[in-house]
């Protein structure tokens, strides 16, 4: 099993940064592929970045392109998501998301979840 715990969340004008971290336990952190999803009221949960576990490869989703950044620390147990330039079209309750085995874009194949962060920006 692998427990998943998210924060750095919170409320923050349109312009400014945040960054969550999701803390992992259970499992070595280094085998996982790990991501974050994001979900606003009434939409579905969409892929935000992810990275892989084997050679940190790193994609993130058109729309945050230039402006977030996903990284992992393997000592510390840690997944990263850095936020700038941050848009109330980024509101939502974002999710860090764990799989063994998969490290593509649709929630339905990661195993993990945590219990997500809520994020709001103001206009």
């Amino acid at each position: 099993q692998v427990q998943l715990v998210e924060s750095g969340g919170g409320l923050v004008q349109a312009g400014g940064s945040l960054r969550l971290s999701c803390a992992a336990s259970g499992r070595t952190f280094s085998t996982l592929n790990v991501a974050w999803f994001r979900q606003a009221p009434t939409k579905e949960r969409a892929f935000v970045a992810g990275i892989s576990r084997i050679g940190g490869r790193t994609y993130h989703t058109s729309s945050v392109k230039g402006r977030f950044t996903i990284s992992r620390d393997d000592a510390m147990n840690v997944l990263y998501l850095q936020m700038n330039s941050l848009d109330p079209e980024d509101t939502a309750v974002y999710y860090c998301a764990a799989s063994k085995y998969y490290s593509g874009t649709y929630y339905g194949e990661y195993e993990y979840w945590g219990q997500g962060t809520q994020v709001t920006v103001s206009s």
